[in-house]
């Protein structure tokens, strides 16, 4: 069980430096983007537990929005080229 619990913190982790505006290939991320980006991901992840989600929903909001971030990082990336 320590194993799974450790894997969800670092699903989360990831998420909020990808969130923050780390890119994946490498580059600049800024402490106050990820710092918005764990705040945004604790309120998302309050708000679910409030509401009385499933802990399985809520990794899988966690996973949509990670892959949303990395969408959005790919296409800022091919812009910029």
């Amino acid at each position: 069980m320590l194993v799974f619990s450790a894997g969800q913190h670092l699903l989360t982790i990831i998420a909020a430096i990808i969130l923050g505006g780390t890119s994946l290939f490498g580059g600049l991320g800024s402490v106050w983007g990820t710092l918005i980006a764990v705040l945004i991901l604790g309120t998302l992840n309050n708000g679910l537990t409030l509401m009385n989600v499933s802990s399985f929903w809520q990794d899988v909001t966690c996973g949509i929005v990670l892959l949303m971030a990395v969408g959005l990082d790919q296409l800022r990336v091919r812009l910029q080229s």
